[in-house]
């Protein structure tokens, strides 16, 4: 009998003591091997761009569903650089019904002529079995070539044919798909498309030297926009205006639309980065420059990997703003790693003048900050930071001064001149060094009758607030990330 708390024994399998008989992985290796061995025909440009228009017809059929767009602007992106002329006229010829008005002057954007017919299989050897052909792309039915969302799809495939061949014709196109995108607005699934037309007209008319002529119809696409609740085009628009207005230096004018314009719900993330970018330039030259530096910190962490030229720009202007701000940023910020590789040739030489912006207000070096200003003075124009560069005359002259009272217990006023290059009177160095103290730059005195600076006894760091206020900076930098 089974006693309580003891577990009855179990009982002797029927295999126990049986031969069982293991299967190696023979089976799973053949069949990994004719895997293998089985070509994979290798995708044509067709076929994704005929399962672009499967996937609108879908966001059709689901109401505007985003998912469905994104992926097929993802896959246009992916496969643009292998879109042909002949590839783009057999897509036009095949994805657009014949009595489409739009029809015409598509193919004659995109060269007029399509893929020469295919050649004829080679006959195959004695014995060998003839290969077979590869399949043909499956072209849209019907149905889908009289979707307004395939007619805007061909609008931006050939938009963007004519941005990566420089043509100037993308205008006039950008344009005119615009119109075709704006006569069906009331369809979701047209959104995403329209949004990236719309960047793709700010882009045209920007390289052809038309970015003012942009600016109302940007408007008008940001008041639909509005109107219809397209979270997507709302942002586009407002990031594409804001652009148009930096373009010109308007920072008040950019300011009073950030601030009056309404601020979509969902946001994607490519757009919130150039919004905050956007936005911290703004701060940078309304003097904020705390707010800069956050702005232009979170956009540069949440900027994609791959967006290497965007990341370069953020790395200018946070270098710039750093500097007005006191900070003196090392060689690893202004060329950080990517990945376990060092920067290459091209980031370094971009971000040349401002390393040697950096060290020339690192050393307080006033004639080697104005000989850096006029070296690169054309990049720092191009790159709308030279009202910024203009400004750091004074943190040079403060770096200068802080270094000075470190190396002297008390010199007099001309020294402290003559060392930092100042070609001014005695009163205004005065009122520099006065400035420069009252300020909190400089730990020191200013003896009027003598003339001279004295510094202040060195104390321990320690005894100070400095070590509180660095510890807060972390965690703020912590809780903001």
């Amino acid at each position: 009998k089974e006693e309580k708390g003891i577990p009855r024994r179990a009982r002797p399998s029927a295999t126990m003591g049986a031969d069982v008989e293991m299967k190696d992985g023979a089976d799973k290796e053949e069949k990994k091997t004719a895997k293998e061995e089985t070509p994979v025909a290798p995708q044509d440009v067709l076929d994704v761009l005929f399962e672009n228009v499967t996937l609108l017809e879908k966001s059709v059929a689901s109401k505007g569903e985003p998912r469905f767009a994104a992926k097929v602007l993802r896959q246009t992106m992916a496969w643009r650089k292998k879109l042909t002329p002949a590839k783009l006229v057999d897509f036009l010829h095949a994805a657009l019904d014949d009595e489409n008005p739009s029809k015409a002057g598509l193919v004659a954007l995109a060269g007029g002529a399509g893929s020469p017919p295919p050649a004829p299989p080679t006959p195959p050897a004695d014995g060998a079995p003839a290969p077979a052909p590869p399949p043909a792309p499956v072209p849209p039915s019907a149905a889908q070539r009289l979707l307004p969302e395939t007619e805007a799809y061909a609008h931006l495939l050939c938009v963007i044919f004519l941005t990566d061949a420089g043509d100037a014709r993308v205008v006039q196109a950008s344009e005119r798909a615009l119109s075709i995108v704006s006569a069906a607005a009331g369809r979701r699934a047209t959104d995403a498309l329209g949004a990236r037309l719309a960047f793709y007209y700010a882009l045209a008319h920007e390289r052809h030297g038309l970015v003012s002529d942009a600016r109302a119809t940007l408007l008008r696409l940001h008041r639909a926009a509005v109107t219809r609740r397209d979270d997507l085009g709302q942002e586009t628009c407002l990031n594409l205006l804001l652009r148009n207005y930096l373009h010109y230096s308007e920072y008040e004018q950019a300011e009073k639309l950030r601030s009056k314009a309404q601020t979509p719900s969902s946001r994607s993330n490519p757009q919130q980065c150039r919004h905050l970018y956007y936005l911290g330039r703004i701060r940078a030259v309304q003097l904020e420059y705390s707010e800069a530096k956050a702005c232009l910190q979170q956009a540069h962490r949440k900027a994609p990997a791959a967006a290497r030229g965007f990341a370069v720009e953020l790395t200018k202007w946070i270098t710039v703003v750093r500097l007005l701000l006191g900070e003196i940023p090392e060689k690893r910020d202004l060329f950080p790693s990517a990945r376990g590789a060092s920067a290459s040739q091209k980031t370094r030489d971009a971000l040349a003048p401002y390393a040697a912006l950096a060290q020339a207000v690192r050393a307080g070096d006033l004639a080697a900050f104005k000989a850096v200003a006029e070296t690169h003075a054309a990049a720092f124009a191009a790159d709308k930071t030279h009202l910024l560069v203009a400004r750091l005359r004074r943190n040079v002259i403060r770096v200068g001064l802080r270094r000075v009272s470190l190396a002297y217990s008390s010199i007099s006023l001309s020294d402290v001149a003559a060392k930092l290059g100042l070609a001014t009177s005695a009163e205004d160095v005065e009122r520099v060094v006065a400035k420069a103290i009252r300020d909190g730059g400089v730990d020191a005195s200013l003896d009027h009758e003598r003339q001279l600076m004295v510094g202040a006894v060195a104390t321990d760091a320690y005894a100070t607030r400095e070590p509180q206020a660095a510890f807060h900076a972390g965690i703020a930098f912590c809780l903001d990330a």
